[in-house]
Formats: C-alpha cells, structure tokens, sequence
C-alpha cells in the first residue's frame, strides 16, 4: 500500500499542514479492518518559537519525549484527563514540531468508528454533525490511545497516504474546496502565538 514518506514529515511544519488537508489517515484494526478518514483540519505546533507547543524552548519531558522523535512518528497526548489527540512529528530529530489532527471525514470502516464512538446510542443528525469534528473524537473511532504514541507513520499499524485509492477504496468525487486558515483554538495563554493563524480548514467553494 501507497503511503505518505518519512520524506514528506522533513519539511516546514506550517506547510505539512495545509499539504495534509485532503489526504487520508489509516488505522488498520487488530482484525485486519482499515479505518480511513480524510483529512479536513489540522493545526500546526513548531516548538523553537511556539509558546502553544508542549515543548516550547526545547522543553524535553516524558511527555513531549515524542515531539523530538523522528520525522513520521506519531505523538498521542491526553488532555483534561480524558481525550487523546493525534499528531504527526515534523522536521528533523531533534527539533520538536508537530501538526495536530483536529478533523476528519470518514471514508471506510464507518460503522466500526460509530461503535467506537457513540457505543450503542442510535445515529441522528447531531450525532452526525458531531461525529469526527474534533481531535478527541477522532482519536476516539479510530481506538487511538497514548498506547498508540510513538507508532512510525510510515508502518502498517497507523498511516496517511495521498488518496483514498492507495488503500484499495474507490475515490469519491469531492466538492471544489478552498483551505481557509485562521487562528488555533485552545490556546489563550500562549501570548502572541496565540493569534499565529496556523489552523487550517477545507471548505466547500460556494457554488
């Protein structure tokens, strides 16, 4: 299977951001069974001059341990003690940068990511509208845990490739979409990188 390279996470941790919009993350179950979203928002986190980065300054801890791995591996935090969250290392080793997944769309293995998130509850239009919009969710349908953190991107277990046809999937025909970028969420107390307008959306052109 096609899959984004080590090659690819290397370069400016702003730029792999919006270049992963579009592209599909893949979770291969302990079954055998892909889960593949397409990418639809992301936010990039660079920790030489990034006061939201958990390793602002170089900061080195168990935690932000990750963020100085190489290029292409994945780093699973949890927050608030309850929600995990994807992100995918950049630059070189050594330098702690990272871009966040925040939203997907679900392509294949839709009915297993629904169990995984909503359990047994009955699927409606709010669950819908609220299925994958967030990083917690995500992490949640695709059974991303900090049991998961440190994976290599570019192995079987957890992976992004440019299409969804890499896996094997038939392509859909998507709307004509624009990136739209704007400021992160989240991270009132980081001072001035609070307004650095390095969140990055797709959003259907309007016709």
């Amino acid at each position: 299977m096609a899959r984004l390279s080590r090659q690819f996470y290397l370069g400016d941790t702003v730029q792999i951001a919006q270049m992963l919009l579009g592209t599909c993350l893949v979770r291969r179950m302990p079954d055998g069974e892909l889960l593949v979203g397409r990418i639809t928002e992301t936010e990039a986190y660079v920790g030489r001059c990034d006061k939201a980065c958990h390793a602002y300054g170089y900061r080195k801890t168990e935690r932000t341990a990750t963020l100085f791995a190489p290029p292409g591996t994945a780093y699973i935090y949890l927050i608030y003690g309850m929600y995990h969250c994807l992100n995918f290392v950049t630059e070189p080793e050594g330098e702690p940068a990272a871009v966040l997944l925040r939203a997907v769309a679900p392509l294949a293995g839709t009915e297993t990511m629904r169990r995984l998130r909503y359990g047994d509850k009955p699927w409606n239009a709010y669950r819908e509208k609220n299925f994958l919009n967030g990083p917690g969710k995500v992490c949640k349908a695709f059974s991303l845990t900090r049991e998961e953190n440190g994976l290599d991107l570019t192995g079987d277990t957890l992976f992004l490739c440019d299409s969804p046809v890499d896996v094997g999937l038939p392509c859909p025909v998507f709307p004509r979409e624009r990136v739209v970028a704007g400021p992160r969420i989240g991270i009132d107390y980081a001072e001035e990188a609070r307004d650095f307008p390095w969140r990055f959306q797709l959003k259907k052109e309007e016709s």
